[in-house]
């Protein structure tokens, strides 16, 4: 590549990369004031960027080195604004003076690299020039001086994890500050911690704890009064009856009740004794949430956690359950007390009548009932609803379509009801709605498909109904929580052998690739999982080496999380054995080099592949 090409492709990388930065939403969490100013003052570098672009000037091999040094921090940059976005609020007030510091070693590199530029040989023109100058100058204010500390947030944080009930006043002040104010941003701030200690970090040990406590309270506070902008009125009535409200990480993650004796497995998840146990029993060698498989099947009591338990039943007035019947199937009418049967009833007679209306209605009810508690789901069930709600799967009606499957699937959460679903021919129907659904329809069927998909035999039969080429195409269009439960779906179910080259043949390693080569599209984790499993396949590993992916797995294995890291050595581990081509490939593009330092710095499971691929390299 010559001169004038390499200025051309470095500059327009720059190009683009300031407009995904730029295209960042607005912070409003304790690291706000940081993290817009870092946008603001990156997005100012465009005009200088898109005049070189229209200039088409060659550059020398210094003012190259110069930019593509520049495009590396930038790079950081961009790595860590999407952190703060898309991570945990209360970790990063918790954090905040570890959150400052990675601010403030950002800008003193993009500084640094702004100050590296010889600006004169660019043939800028002066108002082009005055506003880098202008950017450059702000840089460099900004790396001689670190944020004064939130000393009201540090005071409340402090207060609230110390008392037991703290005061409402700082509870709000925390719910405001973190920006945790409505039931979606309680259940993204859930989903964060837990991202924490799966992503490969590491269990941050008391912090995590503190954080627990924290959203605990706050959710208290949240779901006891305070404005939920983003729930409906039916919603709010059933949050508001439902209190106290079973903190997350007191739930069994099969289950989803609050368990008596919590066990940890060898992937350091946590789940009730009796509901792991019945998942072992049946034959299963891998963590339920991971996926992952289990080194070894041995129980660990979390005495910790079973402890915080004990505490927040004594608090609450809850008392322990004395058996965890939800993960076991309940005796016919064994839960008829503790929920309303005449009424449950009565909707059913609703479902059946053909009035549009009083189906919608009924159907919703039913979708909430089936949310609330384990209970429900039983009765519900026991009722004869599964049916009315699988013939509903095929409404005219979009809205009673959205209730019926999303209502199946807060049903499926029951592993009987799972079966029941299945027999009672939902299977297809719930593809169809995958495919011409309202969006938050098509959601929640590929969100059901994974949920069926847990019994092994449903991998089977929804592969069979022609769920991938659907779930793809939910992963190509959807929103990103849409692409999210579709690649969820497609990772499950590939598990299956026989799905993964219905997967493959369906067409999904060309969307996985460019997902894998969107830095800013929040999908890698998720490509680069389901194209572990897929490599495993002979069809898998062909398709996925016909898409030159070499290069943007080293690329991973240099930049990427632990997990990614890992993922993608075992790509390449798949790729590389037995096909001499792709060893050389992979030595062209200085693979060597990264994975020594993987096989250093790595997982354990990262270590292992990058080990194996250094003998590969080395004997090939």
């Amino acid at each position: 590549m010559g001169p004038m090409e390499e200025s051309t492709e470095v500059v327009d990388q720059l190009v683009e990369l300031i407009r995904e930065i730029s295209e960042f939403p607005e912070c409003r969490n304790t690291s706000k004031k940081m993290y817009n100013n870092l946008v603001r003052r990156v997005k100012l570098l465009s005009p200088l960027f898109e005049e070189l672009q229209d200039n088409e000037a060659s550059l020398g091999d210094e003012e190259i080195g110069a930019l593509v040094s520049l495009k590396v921090a930038l790079d950081s940059a961009k790595e860590l604004l999407r952190w703060v976005n898309d991570g945990s609020k209360l970790y990063q007030a918790l954090q905040s003076d570890k959150i400052a510091y990675e601010f403030h070693k950002v800008t003193e590199k993009v500084e640094e690299e702004l100050s590296r530029i010889a600006y004169d040989e660019f043939h800028l023109s002066e108002e082009v020039l005055e506003q880098t100058e202008l950017v450059h100058t702000q840089f460099k204010r900004a790396k001689d001086r670190m944020d004064t500390p939130d000393l009201q947030l540090h005071f409340d944080l402090s207060t609230a994890l110390k008392e037991k009930d703290p005061d409402p006043a700082i509870l709000r002040r925390l719910s405001e500050k973190l920006q945790l104010r409505t039931i979606n941003d309680l259940k993204k701030e859930s989903l964060a911690l837990h991202e924490i200690v799966i992503s490969g970090g590491g269990d941050p040990g008391d912090l995590l704890g503190e954080m627990s406590v924290l959203l605990k309270k706050v959710k208290d506070y949240v779901l006891m009064g305070y404005p939920e902008a983003d729930t409906s009125e039916s919603e709010k009535s059933s949050v508001r009856h439902r209190s106290p409200v079973i903190p997350d990480d007191f739930r069994c993650p099969i289950s989803l009740e609050l368990m008596k004796d919590p066990v940890i497995v060898s992937t350091g998840q946590t789940y009730e004794r009796s509901c792991i146990k019945k998942w072992l029993d049946a034959g299963h060698k891998t963590c339920p949430k991971t996926q992952q498989t289990l080194v070894h099947t041995a129980l660990t009591p979390n005495y910790v956690l079973k402890s915080l338990i004990a505490q927040w039943c004594e608090s609450n007035g809850v008392e322990l359950p004395k058996k965890q019947e939800s993960c076991r199937n309940k005796k016919s009418g064994s839960s008829v007390s503790d929920c309303d049967r005449v009424a449950i009833d009565a909707l059913l007679q609703k479902l059946i009548n053909r009035n549009t209306e009083e189906q919608r209605a009924a159907a919703g009810e039913i979708r909430l009932l089936a949310k609330r508690n384990a209970d429900n789901r039983v009765c519900i069930a026991e009722a004869g609803a599964i049916p009315l709600l699988a013939e509903l799967l095929s409404s005219p009606d979009p809205r009673t379509q959205e209730h019926a499957v999303t209502a199946l699937l807060n049903l499926s959460i029951n592993e009987a009801n799972k079966r029941s679903i299945v027999n009672a021919g939902a299977i297809p129907d719930i593809v169809d709605v995958l495919k011409n659904g309202s969006m938050e329809a098509r959601e929640n069927a590929a969100a059901t498909l994974f949920s069926l998909s847990v019994i092994d035999e449903n991998k089977v039969a929804i592969g069979g109904a022609g769920a991938f080429p659907a779930l793809i195409d939910l992963l190509c269009q959807g929103s990103p929580r849409g692409k999210k439960d579709a690649a969820t779906a497609i990772f499950n179910l590939s598990i299956y052998q026989g799905n993964k080259a219905k997967a493959v043949r369906a067409g999904i390693i060309a969307p996985l690739m460019r997902l894998l080569k969107d830095s800013g599209g929040g999908m890698i984790d998720e490509a680069l999982a389901i194209l572990a499993i897929l490599a495993s396949h002979q069809e898998g590993k062909l398709a996925i080496g016909q898409a030159e992916p070499i290069p943007v797995l080293i690329e991973v294995m240099r930049t990427g999380s632990p997990r990614n890291q890992e993922n993608a050595a075992a790509v390449l581990w798949s790729l590389c054995t037995g096909d001499v081509q792709h060893v050389q490939t992979a030595r062209e593009h200085a693979a060597e080099e990264v994975l020594k330092e993987l096989a250093e710095n790595g997982t354990d499971r990262g270590k292992r592949k990058a080990g194996n691929l250094l003998e590969l390299l080395r004997h090939t």
